[in-house]
């Protein structure tokens, strides 16, 4: 059966998700901004493209909605695959308008409202920092009082490190929420805590995680992001106890929120204070950053062509996917000084993939050995840094 799949992203991604899609005889559809015209789409897999305009990568949802049903004229589309983060909520609400299964509403919200995750994490026993809605006036306070600081505010529905700011008392905290003026209700407020921050990278199948690979980030995203510094990740030592407890208390997070099939990048933190893990945030997504490549790297399984399978099997048979291999892979990236750096001298046999990005400069490696992607790692960070390493101010918005 030939199914039409639309894709919708409003960033630079997906490739090998609309590829996969092409190779298994789907017709593929993709909606994306209109400022993404000369981005370099696999067009040999695209049989037709739809551009919308795009204000500081703000899409009016009506124009989505008319948008979409217009094509759907002519079309029958079976599936509607949000590619980034951002196109969730997107997806979700075209499903609901018309009909097409798949993630609706509802549980599109615990993938993208950081205080819906945390509000059912917490109902279901899973451990999160103390957090607050920023809403009641004296239920902040109260809060402030109660909870020690430093706190992160952080809006809900913003991904990565956008949005995020650190106060460290609570006339700091004051001041940041007057700034937010009416936008308040839109941000959430959590205890910080400091300690290693990990990833997990599943796949899910009829709510089943049916793979997952786990990671821990080098500096944490947030200090990457605002205060300037190399991003690395590596592979957790497989059958630790680390990485045991990462991947339990994952299968509880998917649970928890409804994920039913697809791909998920979801983040821990353990705290330095107590070594106890506590639940970040998830998403319905494949991990940015090229986080997909490193789990690529380290295990040959494809997030964006497993992705793609398990959306054109959907209802009609079991999902296996390919035999996993048992490498351990790292990553480090970093902006660039150069607008197109040399990456020639980081010539290890270890070195297996290189950013091909303007004023980026990135690249994975792979060993059957930890301890050789740990010390390859942490030389190539000070080289880095040496070699390319700049540093531009985090945007309060994507767009900004």
């Amino acid at each position: 059966m030939s199914l039409t799949i639309l894709c919708i992203s409003s960033y630079e991604k997906g490739y090998d998700f609309m590829r996969e899609c092409k190779e298994q005889g789907c017709r593929v559809l993709l909606l994306t901004s209109e400022s993404l015209k000369d981005a370099h789409w696999p067009k040999e897999s695209i049989d037709e493209t739809f551009y919308i305009h795009d204000r500081n990568k703000a899409w009016d949802m009506k124009d989505v909605i008319y948008g979409v049903s217009y094509v759907a004229r002519k079309e029958k589309l079976d599936r509607i695959v949000a590619l980034d983060d951002f196109d969730v909520e997107r997806a979700a609400a075209l499903r609901e308008h018309l009909r097409i299964p798949g993630m609706g509403d509802t549980t599109a919200r615990y993938f993208r409202d950081k205080l819906a995750m945390r509000t059912q994490a917490t109902s279901r026993g899973i451990p999160v920092p103390e957090f607050l809605h920023i809403l009641n006036h004296e239920e902040i306070s109260q809060f402030a009082k109660q909870v020690k600081f430093p706190f992160i505010v952080k809006a809900r529905l913003l991904a990565g490190a956008h949005g995020l700011k650190k106060v460290n008392n609570e006339a700091e905290l004051w001041n940041r929420i007057n700034e937010l003026g009416d936008e308040q209700s839109f941000f959430l407020m959590e205890r910080f805590v400091p300690g290693n921050i990990y990833h997990v990278d599943s796949i899910v199948y009829e709510n089943e995680v049916r793979f997952a690979l786990a990671s821990r980030y080098g500096k944490p995203p947030f200090e990457v992001a605002h205060s300037g510094r190399v991003f690395t990740s590596r592979t957790v030592l497989r059958d630790s106890e680390i990485e045991q407890k990462l991947l339990e208390l994952n299968e509880k997070v998917i649970k928890a929120m409804g994920l039913l099939r697809g791909v998920s990048h979801t983040e821990f933190i353990e705290a330095d204070e107590d070594g106890k893990l506590y639940f970040l945030e998830t998403s319905a997504r494949v991990g940015g950053a090229n986080i997909a490549d490193l789990v690529e790297a380290a295990s040959g399984i494809n997030h964006w062509r497993e992705w793609a399978k398990i959306e054109i099997q959907r209802d009609v048979g079991d999902y296996e996917y390919p035999q996993v291999k048992n490498n351990y892979a790292g990553i480090i990236q970093s902006l660039a000084k150069q607008e197109w750096p040399d990456l020639t001298n980081y010539n290890d046999p270890e070195v297996i993939w290189k950013l091909n990005k303007r004023f980026h400069a990135g690249l994975i490696i792979r060993s059957d050995n930890p301890e050789r992607v740990e010390a390859l790692l942490d030389t190539y960070v000070q080289r880095f840094y040496d070699d390319f390493f700049a540093t531009a101010p985090m945007k309060e918005k994507p767009g900004d």
